[in-house]
């Protein structure tokens, strides 16, 4: 798939969660706050903030989709990935918030008022989450998208908390009103934990984490004929932006020719073996005596 094509498909797969995401998080706020539960708006907050994600991911896919210029070789698409580092942000102000909202409801106590209506809001609404978690993360796959599968990973969160906040409604229908407040505090931790899960991968990608182990890379080139043997070898990027430099040590008498030949051989074959890679530099180096032994895997 090309990268405009590939673009264009992550743009109408946030659009579509983003109206399924407002649509839950409207349905949990306003019923949470109509029966006074504090773990139902809480879930309302956290599925609110599951569409302003997709609103950051569509600028960010926007801004990643523009093509090389002069100031930006290797393009753009390292705004997708830090798109996901305010998504991540967003994550831990909700936490926060869901926190600080708890602690008060211990503090001051309000029985909620539960209904049938309100398992039902609960059920609907956690069926949709299941869906776009499931779509979200096949596709965030197939398009190697760092912001679907960030947003899916959000969503789980989601599913998680509502399950949770269905358990509270259950306990202050038996008259535990007290389990209102500890689940929406239970329901920090999972957002919290989100937060760091994608706050975690963005970061390797944005420092240049290593993309691919360098054994396994070593073990590819090792295989090519001409090859005595590689060092140096570094890998970072995105998972469908992976960029990797190495050095090959080749028959001191190789001439130009061929040493330029094998140098496309082995990125034509790193990146058949490698789905992502996008560039290979390969510096060749002139075999000296004992330099298979002592620099070999360098």
């Amino acid at each position: 798939m090309g990268s405009k094509n590939r673009f264009k498909e992550i743009r109408h797969v946030l659009i579509y969660t983003l109206f399924l995401n407002w649509g839950v998080a409207g349905a949990k706020l306003i019923y949470g706050w109509l029966i006074q539960s504090v773990s139902m708006k809480a879930d309302g907050f956290h599925s609110f903030t599951d569409g302003s994600s997709n609103l950051i991911g569509l600028l960010g896919i926007w801004i990643a989709s523009r093509p090389i210029d002069p100031n930006h070789p290797y393009g753009h698409k390292k705004f997708e990935t830090l798109t996901t580092v305010a998504i991540s942000a967003i994550l831990f102000v909700v936490c926060f918030n869901v926190i600080r909202e708890g602690i008060t409801r211990f503090m001051d106590p309000v029985p909620p008022r539960v209904d049938i209506r309100a398992f039902l809001v609960m059920f609907v609404t956690l069926a949709i989450n299941i869906i776009v978690m499931i779509y979200e993360s096949k596709k965030g796959k197939e398009l190697e998208s760092d912001v679907l599968v960030s947003d899916a990973l959000h969503t789980r969160a989601d599913i998680l908390t509502s399950f949770s906040v269905l358990i509270a409604l259950i306990a202050v229908k038996m008259g535990y009103p007290i389990v209102d407040p500890i689940v929406s505090l239970a329901i920090a931790v999972f957002i919290g934990y989100a937060a760091v899960q994608i706050l975690r991968e963005s970061t390797r990608v944005l420092s240049d984490g290593i993309a691919i182990p360098i054994q396994e890379i070593e073990k590819v080139v090792l295989a090519i004929k001409g090859v005595k043997a590689c060092h140096q070898i570094r890998s970072r990027g995105r998972g469908d932006d992976i960029h990797i430099d190495l050095h090959i040590l080749v028959d001191r008498d190789m001439d130009v020719h061929r040493a330029h030949h094998l140098s496309y051989a082995i990125e034509n074959k790193i990146k058949r073996d490698f789905p992502g890679v996008t560039d290979v530099l390969v510096h060749i180096e002139p075999l000296e005596s004992g330099d298979g032994k002592n620099r070999k895997g360098a």
